[in-house]
């Protein structure tokens, strides 16, 4: 599978996992058999990690992949941490009181659930900076989109200015990637290398 594949599917995955996050917390915690919006979230977000290997290396590249990796890892354990509050079903009591143990422990809630994942968001906005002249449509999406996505998180607390604001950066990074691909005329292999099409 094509790297260019593998990021497609990931921002495909991240942005429905988000659009279900917007149908609350009682549909997240009534999926069953199991948890597939955060399922769906955390499989975009490792497929994710391929723009890595996508974008240059320069740099910019090299910051971009570093705090882009650190989001990926983050998304990790902020999914673990909502799968382990799934499980308790209808204990609403022993969800918050798991919720409560969280937040007093900084050493887990900072790198996993305050920090952490936003590191994915601007990671990739930083790559996006690496295309500002070629394709700046692109860039503006990408970087735009991750703003509203924290403004929509953080600020307003409305998780459907998340989703779009997620729309908006997959949309600009799918947009890098075509103009990528059409700029170059090569195709992206699994080891990130480039070859000329036949």
């Amino acid at each position: 599978m094509k790297l260019k594949t593998k990021c497609t599917i990931g921002l495909l995955l991240f942005v429905i996992s988000a659009w279900l996050f917007t149908k609350g917390s009682e549909f997240a915690y009534s999926q069953k058999p199991i948890d597939y919006a955060h399922w769906l979230n955390l499989i975009g977000a490792v497929l994710l990690i391929f723009f890595n290997f996508i974008f240059p290396k320069n740099k910019i590249g090299i910051i971009a992949s570093f705090l882009t990796t650190l989001g990926v890892i983050g998304h990790i354990g902020l999914n673990t941490i909502d799968f382990i509050s799934w499980s308790f079903g209808n204990d609403v009591e022993g969800r918050g009181n798991f919720f409560n143990q969280l937040a007093s422990t900084p050493s887990i809630a900072f790198p996993f659930v305050y920090v952490g994942p936003s590191l994915l968001f601007l990671g990739l906005s930083i790559h996006a900076l690496n295309f500002f002249k070629s394709n700046m449509i692109g860039s503006i999406l990408t970087i735009s989109g991750a703003v509203f996505t924290g403004l929509g998180h953080f600020l307003w607390d409305e998780r459907i200015y998340a989703a779009k604001g997620c729309t908006l950066f997959a949309l600009g990074l799918i947009l890098i990637l075509n103009k990528l691909d059409k700029k170059t005329n090569k195709t992206l292999h699994n080891n990130g290398s480039r070859c000329t099409s036949p």
